[in-house]
């Protein structure tokens, strides 16, 4: 009993690893063609709700995807520049992709942020909410080379409960 079990394991994963005819027998199977990490670089706007100012800025940015079309982690950085501050928003994003096609891609993710201001001399922290719409084109389908837009909001739980609204947009690099 115990030899054709082995044996019915052997046939069956020799089957599963069988190369195709148009497969080069130097090339390993399954490549995952999707990059291991996303870096985005660009450039940030963002709009105070409760007190109508607004803010610029870069945005830097890394994206992984741990779970193939479920769920993808992304970190970033964006320093917001103003006449008398200066706002680092630190976040850590779970998102949702959906594929719309092979050079679109859209995803909506949530999660924290850490808010480091320093006004008229005076330095606050605070832990705020962010959710954001991800919209990432890739002109030519082969996810090397593109570009995003980000619209957000975000919610601090600091003092105030600051409402802003953002945008973010620039150049995608795949990481290999």
């Amino acid at each position: 009993m115990r030899s054709l079990l082995i044996a019915g394991f052997l046939v069956c994963s020799g089957t599963a690893i069988a190369q195709s005819a148009d497969q080069p027998a130097d090339r390993p199977l399954n490549i995952d063609k999707d990059p291991a990490a996303i870096v985005e670089l660009g450039g940030a706007a963002s709009w105070n709700l409760k007190g109508g100012g607004s803010s610029f800025g870069a945005d830097i940015a890394a994206e992984i995807t741990p779970i193939e079309n479920w769920l993808e982690i992304e970190a970033g950085v964006t320093p917001l520049f103003t006449r008398h501050s200066t706002e680092w928003d630190t976040d850590l994003l779970f998102k949702k992709p959906w594929t719309l096609s092979k050079k679109a891609e859209f995803m909506f993710g949530v999660g924290p942020e850490w808010v480091h201001t320093r006004q008229y001399g005076m330095t606050m922290n605070s832990v705020a909410f962010e959710a954001v719409l991800d919209f990432m084109f890739w002109p030519t389908g082969k996810h090397k080379f593109g570009w995003y837009l980000e619209p957000g909001y975000d919610y601090s739980f600091g003092r105030g409960h600051e409402h802003s609204l953002g945008i973010t947009g620039g150049l995608l690099i795949a990481i290999p």
